[in-house]
């Protein structure tokens, strides 16, 4: 089996550092690179595509609202033929969103038949997505809710919810130009409406976020921004269905593709060989009569499975396997029956102790190498006593502690959130 890619690419961390800018100052056009004979690539907070034939364009998602003319552009300067088709891997507000840049008179838009029901869930929960989300994008709200001027003469919003026209269940295919493409319904690592692309005379598979946003690292079966739980089963099959194909090239939803028959297989093969033990690991501790949280803690991935924890970590999983399987009362304690915070008694406790004492409490914690419980101990006298200064300050270096080691692009975006939110607080 070959070296894990996590190794060879940046991590979720470095890759999302880079592309945050964006959501503020988009890119400036250039020329798609030619990622295959006849396909292109435009980068964004996720990749989108264009197949070139003889008969007109094909555009593999669209982006953010605000990245479809950015895209379009770099299209453009490659071919200016007509786009006969556009078609979604999957119905996330950065695949879908910049769809208005690319509709002309005859545009065919295709798209798996949950596709529009997906893009319905993403607007029912838009209000909570938006306040649990600018932790780790600043000012996508401002994006997303964006309006500009329509033909009307009034206005429009810029992210564009798109209606597909044509619409199938498990697969739909089609030429133009000489070029067959086959798209399946393989639902994944982000939604169950996810489709893949597949060029059978280029040995192309255009799977996006299929395999969660950054491919070779532990997929996210729940997102700590708010989503449905995702299967353990559903993306191992989805490993499955793809490795069948023995693809020679594999596009991504970041970074450039995979290429190679036998680098794809080896892989796709530790992937799930990866995922599947952490399924089997968790049931197993589930078996054992032992608590999601000691799983959480002891379940760990052994050399040989090594993949990256840049954007999902195998402790998230390891809860989301438990979860999805027996619910969210795990048994520990009367209190999770009943419509009382775990944290309504805190002020109590605090008082009892003493504000100072539970401060040196979580100050020593923290020198002794355990941050998370410091940050329960600060959090302890904030819940009473909001602007403790000594409380703030050991809660804020708690999370810096944590910062220093961590990897992972959501772990990362809200520790340092949570970093300049306490030294404001402390800056008075």
């Amino acid at each position: 089996m070959s070296e894990a890619i996590y190794r060879q690419r940046p991590g979720g961390r470095e890759l999302f550092e880079r592309l945050l800018p964006g959501v503020t100052v988009p890119a400036q056009p250039g020329v798609a690179p030619e990622i295959a004979p006849g396909l292109y690539q435009s980068d964004g907070m996720s990749n989108s595509w264009l197949l070139v034939t003889d008969e007109g364009r094909i555009v593999i998602n669209t982006g953010m609202g605000f990245e479809g003319p950015i895209h379009r552009a770099k299209y453009d300067a490659v071919d200016p033929g007509p786009i006969r088709y556009i078609v979604f891997t999957q119905g996330h507000v950065d695949h879908v969103g910049g769809t208005n840049a690319f509709l002309e008179p005859g545009t065919e838009i295709i798209a798996h038949a949950d596709n529009r029901e997906h893009q319905a869930l993403d607007e029912l929960i838009h209000g909570y997505r938006m306040s649990h989300i600018e932790f780790a994008f600043p000012g996508v709200r401002d994006r997303l809710e964006a309006r500009v001027e329509g033909e009307d003469g009034g206005t429009q919003a810029l992210q564009a919810q798109p209606d597909p026209s044509i619409t199938f269940r498990d697969t739909y295919a089609f030429s133009l130009g000489g070029v067959d493409l086959e798209l399946m319904w393989v639902p994944g690592g982000e939604t169950n409406e996810s489709i893949i692309v597949w060029l059978p005379q280029r040995r192309i598979a255009i799977v996006g976020n299929l395999f969660g946003a950054l491919f070779g690292h532990v997929p996210n079966l729940v997102t700590i921004r708010g989503d449905k739980y995702r299967e353990s089963a559903t993306f191992s099959a989805a490993i499955e269905r793809v490795r069948a194909l023995e693809p020679e090239v594999l596009a991504v939803g970041h970074h450039e593709p995979v290429v190679g028959a036998k680098r794809i297989a080896s892989q796709l093969d530790r992937l799930h060989a990866s995922v599947a033990f952490v399924h089997d690991e968790t049931v197993r501790y589930m078996n054992d009569g032992k608590d999601v949280y000691t799983a959480m803690a002891e379940i760990r991935l052994p050399p040989e499975l090594e993949v990256g924890e840049g954007y999902g970590k195998v402790a998230w999983n390891v809860r989301a396997i438990w979860e999805n399987y027996v619910g969210w009362f795990h048994h520990l304690s009367t209190s999770e029956l009943y419509p009382t915070s775990p944290t309504a008694i805190l002020s109590d406790l605090v008082e009892l102790a003493g504000a100072d004492a539970v401060v040196d409490r979580a100050r020593s914690r923290l020198s002794g190498g355990d941050p998370v419980e410091a940050i329960q101990l600060a959090e302890a006298v904030l819940a009473s006593e909001a602007d403790h200064q000594g409380a703030l300050t050991v809660y804020r270096d708690a999370h810096v502690a944590l910062d220093a080691k961590s990897i992972n692009f959501w772990e990362t975006s809200w520790l340092q959130d949570q970093i300049q939110r306490t030294e404001r607080k402390l800056a008075g």
